[in-house]
């Protein structure tokens, strides 16, 4: 019995005797792994190709090279283990008495925080004026489970149990509203790892090139195609499944800019062995290599630390230290450091008392810690959490909401408009810190009024649709409205524009010769621009 059924399993990458079974195009996708993560555009329709249509050259005006890399430090990183408060030694040294960095094995930062002497590598950025801390990083009402904690710091908005776009999600899909129909040429971000991660979420699309391992990263970049086209089964599922991929492989050259930008660098060489360092070299030769990715994701796991935690932590903060610092050699050798910000995030920090387990368990506040060239100087921004005050459940409290960090480098780093910071991306107005830079465009030109209070928007009036504008103060304004070809439709306005709220009839300005469907406006002012789609019913 037993020789029977091993002799009739099908083998491994052997057909599936079943494959008269009908399968839809879609159910067809999912099983063969080939749907989500960015890598694929449907619309119910054909595969999209990659190239620029019209509409994205006219939207896509950034001229910045300015590169984002976030860290997710996954499992809950113990903040107090990672930076510690010197200047209440003694109560964070009575809350651990086993799990406490003893004193003498204490790097300090200043009189105040100091750092494990297992990660030197924090020191030497730290005096290079290449890190910065910012202390009790939270939101109200944290959850204190790992995918609701992640979730919550994706979508950036905590709380919002049916919420399913991500923040940088949101930005590109206001930026991009035909991706769906034309991506861009470059992949708009490049995430490593964890597929369930929500930041390049959008409503239709993740915006995202995902892969879950480095290694199919480095394979990509490599061989400069997505799938394997030679070693399938010899059957109607093969055959399929060749077509597919076939299909992808030509159609979507994401795999084909990846691949030139990868052999258009060299490796550095030496990075410390360990998953990070492996990811943060890839992303460090995609780099040199000029892609033009602005944001990448990356991770590093293994930080919930229920029990033992002494020997992994301290592992996996050396680790983070070694890698962050030979990254940053790496771009300083080839002229990029001044270009690239990084910054850890986790989905929550880890209670102020040690378990019984010698580990700690999930909690509340946490640090996130910023490196590169840009910052500018080291330092320490915010309140630490006190120590001697925490919650009825044990919980440090958070001292600075987690989406000041973003409005930062949203606005200040990536030079994103104010308006679609608050309104689209985090919902709300949240305050900027001084982490060491600011926008280029906004801070060398003496004519770019300030966008805080710059608002664009569409309204129906009698089923005309009407674009306002709420300008800050007076100023030139120049609209124009594309079709989802990219084919510029018409003028809406090109002239002074009274400070603030002015409405453009859309029908009447172009004659009421547009017919229904999806249309975007894009609107030039100040060296700015600003685009959205709307409906013509």
């Amino acid at each position: 019995m037993n020789n029977y059924k091993k002799n009739n399993q099908p083998k491994v990458g052997a057909c599936n005797p079943k494959e008269h079974k009908q399968w839809n195009r879609r159910s067809f996708l999912q099983a063969l792994g080939l749907v989500g993560g960015g890598t694929l555009a449907f619309a119910n329709s054909a595969l999209s190709t990659s190239k620029p249509s019209p509409l994205i050259n006219a939207i896509d005006k950034s001229d910045s090279d300015r590169i984002l890399i976030i860290i997710e430090l996954k499992g809950g990183n113990d903040g107090l283990n990672t930076i510690i408060p010197i200047y209440d030694y003694d109560t964070y040294a009575n809350a651990r008495p086993d799990l406490r960095i003893r004193e003498n094995n204490l790097i300090n930062l200043n009189d105040d925080f100091g750092i494990p002497k297992y990660a030197p590598k924090f020191e030497q950025l730290w005096g290079d004026g290449k890190m910065k801390v910012v202390h009790g990083v939270g939101y109200e009402k944290q959850s204190l489970s790992h995918f609701g904690g992640e979730d919550n710091w994706t979508t950036a908005s905590p709380g919002v149990a049916s919420e399913t776009t991500g923040f940088m999600g949101r930005y590109y899909e206001d930026l991009y509203p035909d991706y769906i129909f034309n991506p861009p040429v470059k992949p708009l971000a490049i995430q490593i790892g964890n597929s369930g991660n929500l930041t390049f979420n959008g409503l239709e699309a993740n915006y995202g090139f995902n892969v879950g391992r480095v290694e199919r990263l480095f394979d990509i970049a490599q061989s400069g195609v997505l799938y394997d086209v030679k070693n399938l089964p010899p059957c109607l599922h093969g055959d399929q499944k060749g077509f597919l991929r076939n299909t992808i492989n030509s159609t979507f050259n994401y795999a084909g800019v990846i691949h030139d930008a990868f052999q258009a660098s060299s490796d550095f060489g030496n990075y410390p062995k360990g998953r990070l360092s492996d990811q943060l070299n890839v992303v460090s030769r995609l780099i040199k290599g000029n892609l033009g990715t602005k944001v990448f994701l990356v991770q590093l796991g293994g930080f919930d630390t229920h029990g033992g935690q002494a020997g992994p932590h301290q592992a996996l903060i050396e680790h983070l230290s070694e890698s962050v610092s030979h990254f940053y050699s790496d771009l300083s050798n080839a002229g990029w450091d001044d270009k690239v910000l990084c910054m850890t995030t986790s989905e929550f920090g880890r209670r102020l008392r040690e378990n019984g387990s010698d580990g700690t368990d999930h909690g509340v506040a946490s640090q996130s810690m910023f490196f590169g060239s840009p910052l500018n100087g080291n330092g320490f921004i915010g309140t630490h959490p006190d120590l001697s005050d925490p919650d009825r459940t044990g919980n440090l409290k958070f001292t600075k909401d987690f989406r000041e960090l973003y409005a930062s480098v949203l606005i200040d780093w990536l030079c994103v408009d104010p308006g679609t910071v608050n309104d689209v991306i985090l919902r709300g107005s949240y305050d900027t810190l001084n982490l060491g830079f600011e926008c280029e465009s906004l801070s060398n030109d003496d004519t770019v009024f300030s966008s805080n209070n710059f608002k664009h928007y569409v309204k129906y009036t009698d089923d005309d649709p009407y674009i306002h504008i709420e300008m800050p103060n007076t100023g030139h304004v120049d609209v124009k409205l594309y079709n989802l070809l990219g084919q510029e439709v018409g003028t809406l306005k090109n002239e002074i524009l009274f400070a603030g709220e002015n409405r453009i009839n859309i029908n009447k300005e172009v004659g009421n010769q547009l017919t229904a469907g999806q249309y975007i406006y894009r609107i030039l002012t100040g060296n700015k621009s600003y685009s959205k789609s709307l409906i013509i019913k």
